[in-house]
């Protein structure tokens, strides 16, 4: 593409689930903009969905970059709606885990962020695609979207990330054995739940898949092979201390094409949101996204 004209005119769709002290660092987030020269249009949404609908009605003349004020949820929406249009997106991380924010190195001061949308060079990554629904960092099933379909949205609203390990807790409580069928790239492997990642972090700054890159064209699927409560505790130690690589019942794979099959019904989480159920046919997207980074 050719390069953004400066001073930039700045599309921020933002998310207005967050607090106050998040809508306060949004604030100062533009008036650093604005104090670089550049215009400022703000959309704020009012349902799930809206974010999507936004950035899919963005002219390419009417603004220069699309700037997502929000967390992962709501990144997911921006980048379905830009579909393979050529708009750049840009973060301004206020959500829960800012998992794509982590990944990208970009720190969450106003000032870096700001300088970030204002003068960062926008550079390609590539997406994965699951039942046609892109995601940008990673796509889970069992425990992992079983923690994402029990969170309490006014909880995370009110504790964040603990939120998460209420849903944990229960999900144990509740857990019940599923083995899914996963084809990679044709091969057949059987497995109690699955991460699919595009980039190496999950969950904030846990490190899953080490050799996943967002400028690569490739998918890394984490097979978590045994069931099992204690096995679930198990896989989230070894996240936790960053050694889930070293365990000898979970392998990860480099593909580009995963199918999943499992009870009909199974939920699925891409980037940290509900994202349908299974059966699923997984890929790459099939144009990157032009993303400006830390």
């Amino acid at each position: 593409m050719s390069p953004l004209p400066s001073p930039r005119h700045v599309l921020v769709i933002f998310n207005p689930a967050a607090g106050p002290r998040r809508r306060r660092k949004l604030k100062r987030v533009l008036a650093e903009l604005r104090e670089r020269g550049c215009s400022v249009t703000l959309r704020a949404t009012e349902a799930r969905g809206d974010a999507e609908a936004i950035a899919r009605a963005a002219e390419a003349g009417a603004c220069d970059v699309v700037a997502v004020a929000g967390g992962d949820g709501t990144i997911n929406e921006v980048i379905n709606g830009l579909a393979d249009r050529q708009l750049p997106l840009a973060l301004i991380p206020l959500g829960t885990a800012n998992v794509l924010a982590n990944e990208i190195g970009l720190r969450g001061d106003p000032g870096t962020v700001a300088r970030a949308i204002a003068e960062g060079v926008p550079r390609q990554i590539y997406l994965g695609q699951a039942n046609g629904r892109r995601f940008a960092m990673m796509l889970g099933i069992g425990i992992d979207a079983r923690i994402v379909e029990g969170i309490d949205p006014r909880l995370k609203r009110i504790v964040g990330k603990f939120a998460y390990v209420v849903s944990g807790v229960l999900a144990v409580l509740r857990y019940r054995s599923v083995r899914y069928r996963i084809s990679i790239d044709g091969a057949l492997y059987t497995s109690a739940s699955a991460i699919i990642a595009k980039g190496r972090f999950y969950g904030g700054r846990f490190v899953l898949a080490r050799g996943a890159r967002l400028d690569v064209s490739s998918l890394h699927v984490v097979l978590l092979e045994r069931p099992g409560r204690w096995n679930v505790l198990r896989y989230g130690v070894a996240i936790a201390l960053r050694r889930i690589h070293r365990l000898g019942d979970v392998r990860i794979i480099e593909a580009r094409t995963v199918a999943v099959e499992g009870p009909v019904g199974e939920p699925a989480q891409a980037d940290g949101d509900l994202a349908g159920t299974l059966p699923l046919a997984v890929g790459l997207a099939r144009e990157p996204l032009l993303l400006i980074g830390g």
